[in-house]
């Protein structure tokens, strides 16, 4: 999660640098003003691993300014995969089957999402960078679907839930030999609805004029109304929430491309 944290902030100071130098250059030339801009992205953040989740964003152009900045109106759709900091991956036998002890569900969570975002710095008509402001909110739909692991016992293998595990075995006396397959038990699937918001700083680099890429970079916050419980805690004197969580703080970090019209 740190080295997250450390990568978000040196990309960060790195473009931010990089916009400054740009910023005098781009007032006195002919302002980039597309109407509606596009697209497609993955992201990365400290509650998952490097590759987090996907998203889709759309920001259109608004006849008003904000505060004398060209302002958009901002949509974005993400899926993401959000971690407990305990998640492990454990290697049973050389030949490197692999599964998380103590996993019991994954969370996901589908993130539409709707603000403002606000142009700081705009890039000249060929080259450049754009840089813009962005805080949006929106409902949190969390699936919670159950990990599955892979048991064998003589010459017979199965896929169980694994909170039919206890340790490494079944009550039956099977032996976990793996992580089950990955679409298993989408059908029992639970779900939950919160709330998050999201504040952060966009970098547009445009190699043609139509199309764009760059970065987004920022900080969200998701609360559920309930304990999402991925690994249960065994402790019998204890709750088995505890060490789970309803709300979430994140930093994240996004790489985007698309189109502009």
């Amino acid at each position: 999660m740190r080295t997250i944290y450390v990568l978000v902030g040196l990309v960060l100071s790195g473009l931010l640098m990089a916009g400054q130098s740009v910023q005098a250059q781009n007032t006195e030339s002919e302002d980039d003003n597309y109407q509606t801009i596009t697209t497609f992205g993955i992201t990365t953040n400290t509650n998952s691993g490097i590759i987090g989740g996907f998203s889709f964003r759309q920001s259109k152009m608004l006849s008003g300014s904000l505060f004398g900045l060209p302002q958009y109106r901002y949509l974005s759709v993400e899926l993401v995969n959000v971690k407990h900091p305990k998640e492990i991956q454990s290697s049973l036998n050389s030949v490197g089957s692999r599964f998380i002890e103590g996993k019991e569900n994954y969370l996901f969570v589908l993130r539409p999402q709707y603000g403002r975002e606000v142009k700081l710095f705009q890039r000249s008509a060929d080259e450049g960078i754009a840089v813009s402001g962005i805080l949006a909110a929106g409902p949190s739909i969390g699936i919670i679907k159950p990990y599955y692991l892979e048991v064998t016992y003589a010459n017979s293998t199965r896929s169980v839930p694994a909170s039919e595990v206890n340790g490494l075995t079944t009550s039956s006396g099977e032996s976990v030999t793996g992580a089950g397959g990955f679409f298993q038990g989408l059908g029992q699937s639970k779900l939950t609805v919160g709330l998050n918001v999201k504040a952060a700083l966009s970098f547009e680099l445009s190699a043609f004029r139509n199309n764009t890429t760059g970065v987004e970079i920022g900080f969200l916050a998701e609360a559920f109304p309930n304990k999402v419980l991925i690994i249960p805690n065994t402790d019998p004197t204890r709750s088995r929430e505890d060490g789970n969580r309803n709300f979430f703080t994140s930093a994240y970090l996004t790489l985007f491309f698309g189109s502009k019209k």
